[in-house]
C-alpha cells in the first residue's frame, strides 16, 4: 500500500472562526498545519503518493506544501468546484490513483487525531480479503455517532445512524474515519454528484454482499471538529500522548517556536503551544492553550484551554477560558471570557467590558 486519498475539503463551519481565514486541515496544532502531522504519518507507514481532495479555501495547501517532496511525498491537488461529499470526493480524485484493481488504497478525513497503527489496518484489509476496510474505534458514549456492529471476526453487518434511544446503542464501536479500499471499489461509487460513503457507498456495499472489515484499535482517536477538542489534540501532541513525528520540538509541557518570545515569568503549562513571532509578557500564565503566530498575550493575562488567533491580542489580566479569539482580534485590558465564548476575527472588545463571573 503506497498510495492515499485525504479528505480535506470540509469547511470546518463547528471550528470558526478558526477556519475563517484558514482551511480547517490548516489551523495549527503543535506548531504547524494539523495535516502536516497526518501526512508525516502516513509516511511513516509507507505512503509515497497522496491525493489531496479539496474544497474550502482550495488555493492554501499547494503553496504551503508543494509537491510533497520537502516530506518524502509526491503531492497532488484535485479541487471540488460543488462540495460532494465523502464518496463523491473519492470518487473525484480516482484518475489520479496509480494502483490496479486489486490494490490497497488508504483513504482517511482530514479532521481525526488518530494513533491509528496504519500498517495492522492494511494487514486487515490484505489476510481478510476485504473490500473495504475501516478503522473502528470504541467510546463510552456513542450516541453522537454512527454505529458499526461487527460479527465475531470483525466482518461488517450493519451501519447505523445516530443512536435516539438506549435499545438502538447495539455496539460502542464506531466509524473512526480511516479506510483501505481495493482499488477497483472506487470506480463504483458515482461520478459527478455528491455522495456520503458513511450514509450510501457502504450501505449499499453491505447489501450487494461486499465485504466490509472492521479493525478496531482504540488507542488515541479524537475528532477535531470543535475548537475545544482542536486545542486539546494540540495540547496532547506536545505532551506526547498523541503521536507524531511531524512535533517541531521535543514533547513536553509546552512548545515555544522559534522567534517567539516568553517573559522569563511567565508560566506556559500543559502542552501550551507558541507560535512563531508571537509574545507572551511578564506575569502571564498559559495552560493547555495555542498561542497562534504573531498574537499578542499582555502582562498578567491567564489563559487556559483557549486558542488565540494570528496576530491576536489579549489585554493585561484579561482571563480566557475554554475560549477562541479569531485572527486579529483585541480583547482589551481586564476581560473575563469563558465557557466556549468565540470572538470573531478583527473584533476589537473594550478594556473591562466583559465578565462571566460577579466582581467580588
Amino acid at each position: 500500500m503506497t498510495e492515499a486519498i485525504l479528505l480535506v475539503g470540509g469547511k470546518g463551519t463547528r471550528l470558526r472562526p478558526l477556519t475563517v481565514n484558514t482551511p480547517k486541515p490548516m489551523v495549527r496544532a503543535a506548531g504547524v498545519p494539523f495535516l502536516t502531522h497526518q501526512l508525516a504519518r502516513a509516511k511513516a507507514a509507507g505512503v509515497e503518493h497522496i491525493v489531496l481532495a479539496t474544497s474550502y479555501l482550495a488555493e492554501v495547501f499547494e503553496p504551503y506544501f508543494g509537491d510533497g517532496s520537502t516530506l518524502g511525498l509526491h503531492l497532488e491537488y484535485v479541487t471540488e468546484e460543488e462540495p460532494l461529499g465523502t464518496g463523491g470526493a473519492i470518487r473525484n480524485v480516482a484518475s489520479r490513483l496509480h494502483s490496479g484493481p486489486d490494490e490497497p488504497v488508504l483513504i482517511f478525513n482530514g479532521d481525526i487525531l488518530t494513533g491509528l497503527d496504519i500498517g495492522a489496518l492494511v494487514r486487515t484489509h490484505e489476510t481478510t480479503g476485504a473490500d473495504v476496510s475501516l478503522h473502528l474505534t470504541q467510546v463510552t458514549d456513542p450516541r453522537a455517532y454512527g454505529l458499526v456492529p461487527t460479527d465475531d471476526t470483525g466482518r461488517v453487518l450493519a451501519f447505523l445512524e445516530k443512536p435516539q434511544t438506549p435499545e438502538e446503542i447495539v455496539t460502542d464501536q464506531i466509524n473512526a474515519g480511516a479506510y483501505v479500499f481495493r482499488r477497483s471499489v472506487i470506480d463504483t461509487i458515482p461520478a459527478g454528484r455528491p455522495v456520503s460513503v458513511e450514509r450510501e457507498t457502504f450501505p449499499e456495499l453491505l447489501a450487494t454482499g461486499a465485504h466490509l472489515q472492521g479493525m478496531v484499535d482504540s488507542t488515541y482517536w479524537l475528532d477535531l471538529g470543535t475548537p475545544a477538542a482542536f486545542v486539546r489534540g494540540s495540547a496532547d501532541l506536545v505532551l506526547g500522548r498523541a503521536p507524531s513525528p511531524a512535533v517541531p520540538g521535543r514533547c513536553g509541557d509546552r512548545l515555544v517556536l522559534p522567534t517567539a518570545q516568553v517573559a522569563p515569568d511567565a508560566k506556559l503549562t500543559g502542552g501550551t503551544v507558541v507560535g512563531e513571532g508571537a509574545f507572551v509578557a511578564e506575569g502571564a500564565r498559559v495552560f493547555g492553550s495555542t498561542i497562534l503566530p504573531g498574537a499578542v498575550i499582555e502582562p498578567g493575562a491567564v489563559i487556559t484551554d483557549s486558542l488565540i488567533g494570528t496576530r491576536a491580542r489579549v489585554g493585561t489580566r484579561s482571563v480566557l477560558a475554554d475560549t477562541v479569539i479569531g485572527d486579529g482580534a483585541v480583547i482589551g485590558a481586564d476581560n473575563e471570557l469563558r465557557s466556549g465564548a468565540r470572538i470573531w476575527c478583527d473584533a476589537h472588545i473594550p478594556p473591562a467590558s466583559l465578565r462571566f463571573s460577579p466582581d467580588t
